[in-house]
């Protein structure tokens, strides 16, 4: 099977994609291109949130880390994603217990509660500037799932002692959001969402003053394991480590065999309007929380700090994305914002996986079945900060509550 090249296949290689995220990011360094070899206890593949993420507890543990990055540090989806800094799974939990029991169940919801306090730790104690806000609502635009929300709310409050979620009535909603249509929803006061290049930025600065060194525009071609490490190769250097991280999401494009039939582009897209001015903008969300609604291609939006409206949906499931954005998610804004601001910018978050996996998975003729590597996929749209749960138990790295 023939490798989709996802890297170059839509984004000028190098920069970043060219959106309101992008302008609006923090001061970049100058990060050098990886120029000849050197010796390391771990290398990372990905600046993206998990990459860098890893690259932060590694270097606080005291180990010797090194990035290398196609691109820019949050170049990908880690970069360009609506930014909510959402509860639990990508499903409820009592769907969660049915798959698999009450007690793996209540671990993958402590799992989602210490990535959301990670995060806002990280913003604290690195004073990251990424606008970080509480809430996020979750309207419903059908009848039939008022039920099934409302015993999700009382179940979250009841057995999992979270009380930061709560059912939000029709009247009450149509005050809090300016868009119709919706019957119901809840409001997750526990969420949150923030500026997703800014908090990859910041992170990335707190992994380099732990004394991580990040590579940019430094590709890497392959890797192979030795008696002495993992050799990993670009163009124009070679790292030696004695793991190996690969934290590339979607953007393998080759580098791990075996995993191209098992990657399928799915590519959302956001939409950044002009600003709306304060009268306007709490027409459409009164409280300054995010949204995303119930639809199976979500419906999600929030304003940003300078007065937007950040829009996000439609979806692409080709390598390519569409050649008008713009219209593609403007389609989709009136339903829903009757106010139909005008579109000022797009700015394309490539998804290209929405359901997370950690691990050493194996494969005929893959030496990821090598105890020194740790491939990891990131989902976008919960944004995914720690596979410290994973890496900790692999390194001895211990949990540092002021982290």
């Amino acid at each position: 099977m023939r490798e989709r090249q996802f890297l170059t296949a839509n984004d000028e290689p190098g920069t970043h994609a060219h959106s309101w995220y992008a302008a609006t990011a923090l001061p970049e360094p100058s990060r050098p291109v990886l120029d000849g070899d050197t010796r390391v206890d771990v290398c990372v593949v990905g600046a993206g949130f998990t990459g860098i993420s890893a690259a932060l507890h590694l270097a606080e543990a005291g180990l010797c880390v090194v990035v290398l990055d196609a691109n820019r540090v949050g170049w990908g989806a880690s970069g360009r994603n609506g930014g909510q800094l959402g509860s639990g799974q990508r499903v409820g939990q009592r769907r969660l217990e049915e798959w698999f029991g009450s007690d793996h169940a209540r671990r993958l919801w402590q799992i989602g509660e210490e990535a959301k306090a990670l995060v806002r730790r990280r913003i604290r104690r690195h004073r990251i500037e990424c606008f970080l806000r509480d809430g996020v609502l979750h309207p419903l635009h059908r009848r039939r799932l008022l039920r099934g929300l409302r015993d999700e709310v009382v179940h979250l409050n009841e057995a999992y002692g979270y009380p930061q979620y709560r059912f939000v009535e029709v009247d009450e909603l149509r005050e809090m959001l300016g868009a119709v249509g919706y019957v119901g929803g809840a409001l997750d006061g526990g969420a949150g969402h923030l500026h997703p290049l800014r908090l990859a930025q910041g992170l990335a600065r707190a992994a380099e003053a732990a004394g991580a060194q990040i590579f940019e525009g430094t590709r890497v071609h392959g890797f192979s394991e030795g008696p002495q490490g993992v050799d990993v190769c670009t163009a124009t250097g070679r790292v030696r480590a004695s793991h190996l991280v690969i934290a590339c999401n979607g953007y393998l494009d080759g580098l791990v065999p075996g995993f191209a039939d098992r990657i399928l582009p799915i590519n959302n897209f956001i939409l950044a309007t002009e600003p709306l001015g304060e009268e306007r903008a709490r027409g459409i969300i009164r409280d300054d929380v995010a949204v995303a609604d119930s639809r199976f291609v979500v419906n999600y939006f929030r304003l940003t700090h300078d007065g937007r409206l950040l829009f996000g949906g439609g979806e692409g499931w080709r390598t390519r994305f569409p050649a008008d954005l713009r219209s593609l998610v403007r389609r989709r804004m009136p339903p829903a914002i009757p106010t139909s601001p005008t579109p000022a910018s797009t700015s394309a978050g490539a998804a290209r996986s929405q359901l997370p996996a950690t691990g050493c998975p194996s494969f005929p003729g893959s030496v990821l079945g090598s105890s020194r590597l740790v491939a990891i996929r990131g989902t976008v749209s919960r944004l995914p900060i720690g596979p410290a749960w994973r890496l900790r138990k692999r390194f001895g790295v211990q949990q540092n509550d002021s982290m």
